[in-house]
């Protein structure tokens, strides 16, 4: 289990990301929900921004991810009987309405950020929503760290990046947030969207996908998508599939998985020659 270790004067300074805008609350936490999600003492619902955790196990669903109980209870650990201050992110709040903030615990002069531990720890993973390059890639930093050393969640196969050429695979995690990693074939822009392609046919391949409106994200972050084409790479994101009966057209049944890309942090580059493709 993992267990929250006070830290150095440099190590707590080290632990405040550079994520979240200005102090939008503060309070006691009243109840630990799962791993990413909270209740303060006043009633509000908080969720972590640009995180992903695992959810907790339902009874009966043996799909069900690897690792909710863990990352609940190392939430736990880091917010129990501490002050949490919240800080802007993208979005003030979510579908559920929830608050979606960068959190931090104050115990007296120590200040750590929440999402910053959880990654550490292994027991998040970077999400699609993070609120500035230097904040993305603050967290990936850790992550890559916590993968690399086989820390909480990546000590299990489930959380391997899934293979970009079996699209099988990536199919069977529709619905869920996943890394997938392979080398890009080919990159063209059609109708309202650019097509990061994985494969050579489109009705049952993988592809990432970026709408017109989001693609000033990635330019603004040096990033030429053009040149991604023969790279490999590695894709975040929530899994979605293609899912047509076209057979009034005579086309047939096809289906192929895809991730929607909105911010830059979600695609890394795995290649040795990183210079390609960043302007």
């Amino acid at each position: 289990m993992w267990v929250c270790i006070a830290a150095s004067a440099q190590e707590q300074a080290a632990s405040v990301l550079p994520c979240g805008g200005d102090e939008i609350g503060r309070g006691r936490v009243s109840r630990v929900i799962d791993g990413g999600d909270f209740m303060l003492d006043d009633g509000r619902e908080v969720h972590l921004a640009a995180v992903n955790v695992p959810p907790l196990p339902a009874a009966g669903d043996s799909q069900i991810a690897p690792g909710g109980a863990a990352s609940k209870a190392a939430l736990s650990s880091l917010i129990d009987d501490a002050q949490v201050v919240l800080r802007a992110a993208a979005s003030p709040s979510d579908r559920y309405g929830r608050i979606v903030a960068y959190v931090e615990t104050w115990r007296g002069a120590s200040r750590h950020s929440v999402e910053a531990e959880m990654i550490s720890a292994g027991l998040a993973r970077v999400g699609d929503d993070a609120a500035s390059l230097a904040c993305a890639a603050e967290l990936l930093r850790r992550e890559n760290a916590a993968r690399k050393d086989r820390l909480g969640l990546w000590a299990d196969p489930y959380y391997e990046p899934i293979r970009a050429d079996q699209p099988a695979d990536i199919l069977a995690q529709r619905g869920r947030f996943a890394l997938v990693e392979g080398k890009v074939v080919s990159v063209h822009e059609s109708g309202a969207a650019l097509y990061i392609n994985f494969g050579r046919h489109w009705s049952q391949d993988f592809a990432a996908t970026i709408r017109r409106r989001n693609e000033h994200n990635f330019a603004a972050a040096g990033l030429d998508l053009q040149g991604l084409a023969g790279r490999r790479v590695l894709i975040r994101g929530w899994i979605e599939a293609h899912d047509d009966n076209a057979s009034n057209t005579g086309a047939g049944f096809w289906r192929a998985p895809w991730i929607e890309l909105g911010h830059p942090q979600q695609i890394e580059l795995t290649d040795e020659d990183k210079r390609r493709v960043t302007r």
